[in-house]
């Protein structure tokens, strides 16, 4: 069964979906895969690994940096799930180019190279942004580019992470 939840953030209304094991999704409301995936049957109500992903989001939200993460249980091919996995590995108020996330790709995989349009179309299928940091991704040259939630929430994220934006631009 999928349990949903909405949470209203500052930056806008944000859908919580969860199995039993965790966090399925989490979408700024009129996000480009809004709801992607989302099975019909499916029921409102509060659970803990929502009540966990809601307070997760309260401590996101007031700029600190939260201590924990919710059950997670993003569902996607074996590459998107390792993709993801490297974006659970960058660090708060950091960034990394989809460049670097190929090239860390393809070291943790045996690999010579990796597309790093590729590795981008797996970092925008991400169904659990925020806790699953897809808005941490920059482009080579600084552009703010490819957050399905809007390139002006990317930017106040970064910001709310107080990142270091000196050399990051808005295409």
């Amino acid at each position: 069964m999928t349990y949903i939840q909405h949470y209203s953030s500052p930056l806008g209304g944000i859908l919580l979906a969860a199995d039993d094991i965790g966090l399925t999704g989490l979408w700024f409301d009129g996000a480009k895969y809004f709801g992607d995936d989302l099975p019909d049957e499916r029921v409102e109500r509060e659970t803990p690994i929502l009540t966990e992903a809601k307070r997760w989001l309260d401590v996101y939200f007031a700029g600190n940096e939260p201590d924990f993460t919710p059950p997670l249980h993003p569902v996607g091919s074996a590459f998107r799930q390792s993709v993801w996995e490297l974006l659970l590995q960058i660090p708060y108020g950091q960034t990394v180019t989809y460049g670097e996330l190929a090239r860390q790709f393809a070291e943790k995989q045996g690999l010579s190279r990796m597309s790093a349009q590729a590795v981008g179309g797996a970092v925008g299928h991400n169904k659990i942004s925020l806790i699953i940091p897809c808005h941490r991704v920059v482009g080579t040259n600084g552009s703010l580019t490819g957050y399905a939630g809007g390139i002006d929430k990317k930017l106040k994220l970064l910001e709310l992470e107080r990142a270091d934006m000196q050399s990051f631009f808005v295409p």
